[in-house]
This record gives structure tokens, sequence and C-alpha cells, in this order.
């Protein structure tokens, strides 16, 4: 039995299509190998330094004494006793307005770069009067000096804390009063909670990742600047506005208690969670994942945690996300390059042979492992262009001698760039990317279609059949 060559050189082909999927996927493991070594590098730098930040405060916290009396009958004598409990009095203000302004700071561990951040951030807060009410019939409520306190999730970041009650300054001592808000500062405050208290903490902390804010207040007003270009603002509520420019963003929220539930949350004992529910970049809603101690689900009240929001500051730029993403694209390039060499053999009756299909597949494969690699040392766009530049300059010398010639060879060379080009197109703008990668597809079968309308595929095959 005679085989048509034709056939075996589909079938070897498609073989060596597999083992360049096998080569891919081999690189593929690389990207995700460095990523959860990069993950670990910034695991490290939390541990050393302090981790995602959440920020609540300042709230009041004040020791009150009821005291009544009751009378009972002893006998055929009445007796008058005095009785007394102690409790505690909490209050949120009815007004708390938060400025910060935020500096990024790049930390590494080997290669691996993290941000971090210091804030800035000023605390302004108005309180009314606060009568606590008796529980008891002609009870008498007497409050000492309540304690303003301030909580965060990572008390480590606390470079500097100051805190001002009716413009004095008062003694900033460690850690709240509340068993749920362990970490944080707190101080005394010189009036009593029938007084009208208003008080002003500036805070400078350091943190990681991301930066939450618990609007505790009746009306909560934020306003965040920083200098980094790519914010991703999450949690249960988005900025009202936004800017977001070239290397720096202004957001500002507005939130009423009647819309946030982090007031009721305070009062009823639960936590402050690092983390802020993820959305996409520059606030566009995307599926949420809550990022904290407790268990995640649709909230963070039901996950027993204060109802934060905030800002996340992303790095788009990410090597080995984008190399990840580059390499979906992996087997698509290998495709469109055998297709491109199958074109010139048909059309110019050449004969290439399966090694050589293999050595240009290698050689597309390679390209991935060197944007891997250098994108560990160079900005990813240089890096992309060095590696994007070696292939291309490669497969062109390489086609000129496989097609028979310096045109088709620097035809076939084009080619490559052009998918080269598109591929970054693809991998920066992400939210279109589908379409841009359709409309290459639909052109390169369009192509196709239109330089073989006249070649006579029966004949071709006939004409390298074996004879009988």
């Amino acid at each position: 039995m005679k085989f048509n060559p034709t056939l075996i050189k589909v079938l070897t082909l498609l073989a060596i299509v597999g083992l360049l999927m096998l080569a891919l996927a081999r690189v593929g493991g690389l990207v995700d190998e460095r990523q959860r070594r990069a993950g670990e590098a910034r695991r490290n730098i939390e541990q050393a330094q302090a981790g995602r930040q959440a920020l609540l405060g300042p709230v009041l916290r004040a020791v009150c004494h009821e005291t009544w009396e009751t009378v009972e009958r002893k006998g055929n004598t009445m007796v008058t006793s005095t009785l007394r409990r102690e409790f505690f009095a909490d209050a949120t203000p009815d007004r708390l307005d938060v400025v910060g302004n935020v500096v990024m700071e790049a930390r590494y561990r080997g290669l691996f770069k993290v941000n971090t951040y210091v804030t800035d951030t000023t605390l302004s807060a108005h309180w009314k009067p606060i009568e606590p009410e008796a529980e008891h019939p002609k009870g008498r409520v007497t409050c000492g000096s309540p304690t303003l306190a301030v909580a965060l999730s990572d008390s480590r970041g606390l470079r500097e804390a100051q805190v001002q009650v009716d413009g004095q300054d008062v003694a900033v001592l460690p850690g709240t009063p509340f068993s749920k808000l362990p970490s944080g500062f707190h101080a005394v405050v010189p009036r009593t909670v029938s007084d009208t208290i208003t008080a002003k903490v500036k805070l400078q902390i350091v943190g990681t990742g991301d930066l939450a804010i618990a609007p505790v207040g009746d009306n909560n007003q934020v306003a965040l600047t920083a200098n980094w270009g790519h914010p991703s603002f999450g949690g249960r509520f988005l900025p009202t506005q936004r800017d977001v420019e070239e290397g720096k963003f202004t957001a500002h929220w507005r939130i009423s208690a009647l819309a946030s539930s982090a007031g009721r949350d305070f009062f009823a004992g639960r936590s402050l969670c690092a983390g802020v529910p993820s959305t996409d970049n520059n606030g566009d809603a995307a599926a949420v994942s809550y990022a904290v101690t407790a268990t995640a689900s649709d909230g963070p009240s039901e996950a027993g945690c204060i109802e934060t929001f905030g800002v996340d500051f992303i790095d788009p730029v990410n090597a080995y996300s984008l190399s990840d993403r580059a390499l979906k694209y992996g087997l698509l390039f290998i495709a469109l390059s055998f297709v491109a060499v199958g074109m010139v053999e048909v059309l110019r009756r050449l004969r290439v042979h399966p090694v050589q299909y293999l050595l240009v597949g290698c050689a597309l494969s390679v390209f991935f492992l060197l944007l891997l690699s250098l994108s560990e040392h160079l900005a990813f766009g240089i890096s992309y262009a060095v590696a994007a530049t070696a292939c291309v300059s490669l497969l062109a010398f390489y086609a000129t001698h496989v097609l028979g010639g310096w045109r088709p060879g620097l035809l076939f060379g084009t080619g490559i760039a052009g998918l080269y080009g598109a591929l970054y197109l693809l991998l920066q703008m992400e939210q279109t990317a589908m379409v841009l990668g359709s409309v290459l597809l639909f052109l390169v079968l369009a192509a196709v279609m239109v330089l073989t309308r006249r070649v006579d595929w029966y004949g071709l095959i006939r004409s390298t059949a074996p004879a009988a």
C-alpha cells in the first residue's frame, strides 16, 4: 500500500503542532511558577512591613454608669436600695471628612517588584452631644471622659499619628478599647459625651496592595489623590467623581448612613477586614472576590466584616500576566505562520520539509520564553520589541533560503512582524482584544481564499500522488 505524500505531510505537520503546543505549555508552566514566586515576594514584604490596610474612625467610647433606686418589703419594713450598672456608650461621627494623599513606593525581593504606598491622611470628625438613655425609671446616667479611637487592619503600618480635639493636642496611646478592633490607637478626650466634640486626626500609614475605608459617619466625604495612574476602585461604593490621568488620579466619595451599613456594622461588633471586593480597572464592576480573613460571601456585612470601600493600586503592565496573555495566542501564531509557509509552497510549487516547519515553529515558541526572561529585567515594551526583532530577523533570514529568494523571505518576515504588532495591540487593548483578534482571523482567511481561488486542489493532490 502506498500513501499519498500530501496526506503524510499534513499528518506530520499536525504532529509538529502538537509538539509545539507542549513546548508552549512548558513556557506557560514557567510563567505560573514565576507568578507564584512574585506572590511569595509580596507576602514577604507584607510580613516585613505592612499588608493591606483598612481604616475606621474616629469613633468614641465612654464608660457610663446608671444608678437607680428600688423599694422592697422586708417583713414589715420597706427598704430602699440603690443599684448601679456600668455600660459603654459608643458613638460614630455625624460628619466625617477624610482627605488622603497617597505616594507609591516600590519594594523589591530579588527580581520581583512589589507596589507599596505611604498615605498622609487627615480625618475630621464632629459629634453632636450624646445623652445615653436610662433603662430604669428615674435612673441617673453619668459618663466619664470618652475615648477617641481609630482602628487599622495592620497597625504595623502606622508611622505617625496626631490627635486634636477642639484645637487642643491630646496624647495618643496604642490599641483601641474595642475587642473586635484591637489594632490602632486611642486618645482620651478632655470633654464629656454631653458636649459637642470636634476632632482632627492626622495619620501617616504604610500599606501594600490596597487601601480601604469604613464610612462609619452619618455623612461621609472622602477625597483621595495618588501618584498612580492605574487605580482599581472597589468595595461597596464607587467614587461619585474621579479623574484618572497619566501617572495620577483623584477620586471623591459622598456616602450617607442611609446608604451604608458601616455604622450599624460597627455597633453590632463586626470586625474590620483588610481588602476590598475587587473590580475592573478604573472602577468598572467585575466579578467580586473579597480578600479578607473571614469567609467570603455576597458582601462584607454577611462575611462578618464592616462595610468598606477603597482602591487597589494594581499594576496593569505586570510582566507575568502579560506574558500569560501572550501565550494564549501562541497556537494562533504558529498556525498562521504555517499557513503562510504553506501558501508559498502551494503557489510557488516549492517543497518545504516538515523539519523546516518544525524549526519555524520552534523560533516562534522561543519568542515567548525570551519575552518572559527579558521582561524580568527590562520594561515589558522594550522586552517585547527585543524578542520580536530577534525572532523576526531569524525567521526572515531562514525563509530566504527555505522559500528560494530574499523577496519571499522578506515578505514572510514582514508578515511575522505584522503578527507580533497585532499581538502587542491585543495585549494593550484588553477590552477590544476579541474584536481585534476576530478581525485579524477574518482578514487572514480572506487573504487565503483570494490567493487560492484559482488553485486546482485535486490536480495538486494528483501531482504529488505516487505513480501506480
